[in-house]
This record gives C-alpha cells, structure tokens and sequence, in this order.
C-alpha cells in the first residue's frame, strides 16, 4: 500500500509539473535546402504569401552579397495587432524570410513570429494570442506547403525568458529603448527621417511602415559599409540568422528610438559566446550612430 501512495505522489506532481510547463520557442524555423536560385525562390514565396494576404513591403541583399537575401512582408491583421501595443509594438509589424545560398543549394528560414511577439509584447501577449497564433500559423503554413517540413533552429527560450529577455546582467531589456531623437511634431520627424535616408548611401530603407493616424512610423534599415556594417558583424555571429534583418527604427509621437544592440543582436543570436560577442563589441554603439546620422537633426 506505501508504494502504491508513493507511486501515485510521484505521478501526480510530475502531471502537474507537465502541466504548468513553459513553451519553449526558436528564434528562426527552416525548411530543407531548396534547388532553385534565390530569385526563383523569392517570386515563389512572395506568391505563396499573396494567398494568405500577406503583403511584401520590401526585400534586400545583406552585405550586399548575391548569396543573401531577405524578404520583409506584412498583413493588415498583424499591423493592427502590432499598434495596439503601445511600447513600440510596430516593431513586430513586419515579419522576414531569410535565403541563403550554401553548398548543395540554397536555405530558407522565417524569423519564427511567436518568438518575437513574446519577446516585444512580454506579458500583455495574452490579450492578443488568437490573432497572433493565427498570423504565426498562416505564415509556416505557407512555408510548409511550399517546402515541407519546417525545422526550429537558432537556440531555444521559454517564455518567461523571452518576455524578460536580457542577455546577461547589466545588459539592456527591451524596455531600455536608444533615444535617437526628438522632434517638434511626429509630421517634422518623420519628413527629416526620410529626408536625411534618402540622401545616405550607408544608411539604405529597405521598408517602412508609417500610420500617420497613430503617429507611428518604423524603418527597416540596412547598412551597406564594410568596416563596420553588416558586412563586418553579420559573418562573424552567423549568416544563417540573416531573417533577423533589417534593424528597425521606430518614431513614435515625436520621438524616434531603436533597441540596443546589445539587447536585439543577443535577442536574435541567443547562443552566441562571450568570446564571440566581444568580437563585436563595438558593433552596438556603431549601429546607434549610423541610425543616428539619419535621426539627429
């Protein structure tokens, strides 16, 4: 009879330890090597996204190489969502696809949606899960139609550590935003912005998502310089994770930020080494000052 009380003690507390056990979330899901070119690639994803009305806003080669590309794409649903989050929620109003050409063919990988919706939106996700459950399936939904099976890769957090995310102590969360700017009105700011990235050849838009009712505007931004661009970091914490890309910046109100680097790149490169992050030590304080030559007035 003790063993039998014993046996069912333990089984009780592991059933209720399953119960309230996390979800665990990749920050990136792939398919398998695809044949065909990254052009060819990239005109079918973008019909395959087209069937689920999700809209391509823009596409570009990081590092300016012909074996990279990302697509950025959006759906009216996910903007929507997005604004509702007050803190910068407009940061996860674009999703990315990531080609990669490579021996034997080439990668596809999505920067997994519900990865980032619980590292931008943290606890208040709740109030939004059957919206953003339905974009995250509609979108791996048309990955794995096209391709198949859809393999998680990058890393693995719970999502306790994604809404609290920080990479080690004393680095930033996502609540510790770079103050770029600050202008008279939402209108001055967001004229000034497009004005100074038309004129920077560094500084290159890739997309931009403004909704003047809301006084929210954000930029994809790449950075096309060898020396400190993603030319110079990209290689050196891993080209598979290129779905991560473009950096964002977001005006809001009157006021223009970004997320540290030291938050979005460990955020995105989550099993990145001290010893390979110190390779890039000056990467974040570089890419605050290339955003900040198309912010500062």
């Amino acid at each position: 009879m003790k063993k039998y009380w014993l046996s069912t003690l333990v089984l009780v507390i592991v059933t209720f330890s399953f119960g309230f056990a996390q979800k665990t979330y990749s920050p990136f899901v792939k398919t398998s090597i695809q044949q065909k070119s990254i052009d060819e690639l990239s005109v079918t994803i973008k019909s395959g996204l087209e069937t689920k009305n999700f809209q391509v806003v823009g596409q570009y080669k990081p590092m300016e190489s012909n074996d990279l590309m990302v697509v950025c794409f959006t759906r009216k649903d996910l903007q929507q969502t997005s604004l509702s989050f007050k803190d910068r929620g407009a940061l996860a109003s674009v999703l990315k696809i990531g080609l990669q050409k490579m021996d034997g063919g080439v990668s596809v990988s999505l920067l997994n949606p519900m990865y980032m919706f619980n590292a931008y939106f943290r606890e208040d996700i709740s109030s939004k899960m059957n919206e953003l459950t339905l974009i995250d399936t509609d979108v791996k939904g048309v990955l794995t139609e096209l391709f198949g099976k859809l393999t998680p890769f990058g890393g693995e957090l719970t999502e306790e550590k994604l809404m609290n995310y920080h990479y080690k102590v004393m680095m930033p969360y996502f609540t510790d935003p770079e103050e770029l700017e600050t202008y008279a009105s939402f209108e001055e700011g967001l004229a000034h912005i497009q004005s100074m990235i038309a004129k920077s050849g560094t500084v290159v838009k890739v997309y931009e998502q403004i909704f003047a009712d809301k006084k929210v505007a954000v930029f994809g931004l790449a950075i096309h310089e060898q020396e400190k661009g993603e030319a110079h970091y990209l290689p050196i914490i891993g080209e598979s994770h290129l779905a991560a890309l473009p950096y964002e910046i977001i005006l809001q109100g009157n006021e223009v930020t970004m997320l540290p680097g030291k938050y979005r790149i460990a955020l995105y490169w989550p099993e990145l080494t001290m010893g390979t992050f110190m390779k890039i030590m000056s990467t974040p304080g570089d890419i605050e000052d290339f955003f900040s030559s198309v912010t500062e007035k």
